[in-house]
């Protein structure tokens, strides 16, 4: 295959097609809106659907390639195009990858099919700018996880936010337009201070290279800044990500965006969105403020808020009524591992995190895909509405307990090896916030199994459930490929463990590395 791959030149060319062919379908979507304007509603919801489905195996199948092109051991950024977009400020078009942004890039480009299988039936309005909407987004979510040039990554980083508020705002719930109101506003804020920090590091890299520059290699290696700057900027950065991850006290925002949106976005928030935000500090933050990420009580501060978030998240979860919202808040106390395993910055840790953030995007997506496929049946989302649904719905009632084990991290799903890695590594660094978020384990069973419990496998007591049908071929199709996963990652984690390790290791080295001699040339002040 690696050999097939060199052949057609496959590095050269990858990245850029992947950013392309959503912005091309979207284009072509909206085309065939026009030219089909005359057709019969249902024929029009038919072809875009099919037609959005295209695009995005296309997508997925064209980026396969990536597990074998990239290479862990190679320290550097591959597959990388380096093109002028903007010359007289310096801005270009800089792309590459490396092992963990390969992961995330893969973790979209697989999902997105299985998003628009979500969607096959609950979208009947709008559908091809709701189809055309998700592959804008798509772009957006790509371009964050490639771009070396830190305009490119800001534009990319905003060209999401407008996508995901309409998507919210014209298909969701009852409360949409308070939820994607929230959800922009919140993101919007956060954004703006990264692009004044962003703003100062590409003058001060102007100043040294003597030309105008974003680049975010000559930054990391060039750009020296005094303690106090170095500070602001990387607070101005974290806010940003904190918001998407989203941190505690930040997080208010997400059970809104996800009770209200519909499945695709929810899936979409929970599966890539969030990652976002923990990327964010992996590549950004860390690397280029190193000092600040690693003075003690910066570190303490993000520790002490990623272990609040476990907590609580995992406690108010345990309270929730509304199924959909009981995730959402799961999420919190997930998201909040991976912030544990970041700061603790060892490389059990930082790999830990690496995994829950990809086996969260599978396990989180799949309850989401879940809850939809049994909202288009029953329309409630109420845990309360529903009890011994496994006697009528049986291939449901197996999949969401497999599902939900997952969540939890029982042995031999994915989501045990991540929160065990991070765990093992965070203790090396941060003992008494590991015994602390390790506690949030048991609450975790406690309000997933009680859920699962009250759903499905309590005496049947709603006559109105009683006629519910089952999973359909559709339906069990787009689950199969998370259920592999599922198990896969849980009892054969080495492949995806092997393509992180040698970029988390290079990470922490770098990052302690540049802390440690920051100190001695801070008094020069920038240069």
């Amino acid at each position: 295959m690696t050999a097939f791959l060199s052949s057609i030149n496959y590095s050269a060319w990858i990245v850029p097609v992947l950013l392309l062919l959503p912005a091309f379908g979207a284009v072509g979507l909206l085309a065939h809106a026009r030219l089909s304007a005359g057709d019969a509603a249902d024929k029009r919801w038919r072809e875009a659907r099919l037609l959005a489905l295209a695009f995005f195996v296309a997508e997925a199948i064209l980026s396969l390639g990536l597990w074998w092109s990239v290479d862990p051991a190679v320290a550097g950024w591959q597959a990388a195009v380096d093109l002028p977009w903007i010359p007289q400020w310096g801005i270009r078009f800089t792309v590459g990858l490396d092992g963990i942004s390969m992961t995330l890039v893969l973790l979209t480009t697989l999902l997105m099919p299985l998003v628009i299988l979500g969607s096959w039936t609950s979208i009947r309005s709008k559908v091809h700018s709701y189809y055309a909407l998700l592959m804008l987004l798509t772009v957006g979510m790509l371009g964050v996880f490639v771009s070396l040039d830190l305009v490119l990554f800001y534009v990319m980083w905003e060209i999401m936010l407008v996508p995901m508020y309409l998507i919210i705002g014209v298909w969701g719930g009852e409360r949409r337009l308070y939820a994607s109101l929230k959800f922009f506003i919140y993101t919007m804020v956060g954004s703006l201070l990264m692009l004044v920090a962003i703003l100062y590091l590409g003058s001060e890299a102007s100043r040294v290279l003597g030309s105008p520059t974003f680049s975010y290699d000559f930054i990391l290696n060039n750009v020296r800044l005094d303690p106090t700057t170095t500070l602001w900027l990387f607070g101005a950065f974290a806010l940003a990500f904190a918001v998407k991850v989203p941190m505690f006290p930040f997080h208010t925002w997400l059970p809104d965006a996800h009770v209200e949106a519909p499945t695709a976005g929810s899936v979409i928030l929970a599966a890539i969105m969030l990652k976002m935000g923990t990327f964010g500090f992996i590549r950004f933050a860390l690397p280029l403020f190193p000092s600040a990420a690693m003075n003690p009580a910066v570190r303490t501060f993000m520790v002490t808020l990623a272990v609040i978030g476990i907590v609580y998240g995992a406690l108010v979860a345990l309270v929730q009524p509304d199924f959909k919202k009981l995730v959402a808040y799961s999420s919190v106390s997930h998201l909040g591992f991976v912030m544990l395993g970041i700061f603790a910055l060892t490389v059990e840790s930082m790999q830990g995190a690496l995994m829950v953030t990809i086996n969260h995007g599978v396990s989180t997506g799949a309850l989401f895909l879940l809850i939809g496929m049994i909202y288009e049946r029953r329309h409630t989302r109420m845990i309360a509405d529903y009890g011994g649904i496994a006697k009528v719905v049986p291939i449901f009632a197996t999949i969401l307990t497999i599902v939900c084990l997952s969540s939890i991290g029982v042995p031999g799903t994915n989501g045990f090896i991540g929160e065990f890695l991070v765990l093992v590594g965070s203790y090396k660094t941060q003992p008494l916030a590991t015994i602390i978020a390790a506690t949030s384990v048991v609450f975790a069973a406690a309000y997933m199994l009680w859920a699962l419990q009250r759903i499905i496998y309590n005496p049947m007591t709603k006559p109105e459930n009683e006629g519910l049908k089952d999973l359909n071929w559709r339906e069990i199709g787009l689950m199969v490929p998370l259920l592999i996963a599922i198990l896969w990652l849980g009892v054969y984690p080495k492949p995806l463990l092997d393509k992180t390790e040698p970029a988390a290791r290079r990470l922490v080295e770098s990052v302690q590395t540049a802390a440690a001699r920051t100190p001695a040339r801070a008094t020069n002040g920038a240069r």
